[in-house]
């Protein structure tokens, strides 16, 4: 049996009633301080604020390195990063993924970590996506809120540093 917080139980209900994705509403005002905005925060912080605009409007792509060719990309390779260097940390790691915003051609090298920061965040935005579009049926709101601090605990888990390596 788990203890349920009712001020945040609370939130998740009014939001429920009438869910929006603005973040002026009590329930998301929170989630966005308690852990999409430590979450999407990167050294290079105006790419993580793209980032976040990009995952609010569902045009981020996450994609794997392959061995497709790589695009020429006019941006300058120390901002975009490359397969040796993360675009958001600025640290030198092995970037197996790469994201772009919409339908830009220049794509931005992540780090494994960076990419489950984002992930996470992308996770959290599909689900309450959903429940704003009534594809969420078959769960009571007790079951929805307690999904939504599923993929809470993974943002913060993401924010602390934890990540899988197959991610």
């Amino acid at each position: 049996f788990l203890l349920v917080d009712s001020q945040l139980f609370s939130e998740f209900k009014a939001w429920k009633e009438e869910p929006t994705l603005s973040r002026s509403c009590c329930f998301l005002e929170r989630v966005y301080r308690e852990d999409i905005y430590p979450c999407l925060t990167f050294s290079k912080s105006e790419l993580g604020s793209a980032i976040l605009e990009a995952v609010e409007q569902n045009t981020l792509s996450v994609e794997p390195v392959g061995f497709q060719p790589l695009p020429v990309v006019k941006a300058a390779a120390v901002e975009c990063g490359g397969p040796k260097k993360c675009a958001l940390s600025g640290q030198t790691k092995t970037c197996k993924h790469r994201i772009k915003f919409g339908d830009s051609s220049s794509y931005y090298y992540v780090s494994p970590f960076c990419r489950y920061k984002i992930t996470a965040v992308c996770n959290f935005f599909t689900y309450i996506r959903y429940i704003q579009q009534g594809l969420v049926k078959q769960q009571d709101v007790e079951q929805m809120f307690w999904e939504v601090m599923q993929l809470r605990r993974e943002m913060s888990f993401a924010k602390l540093g934890y990540f899988r390596d197959q991610l």
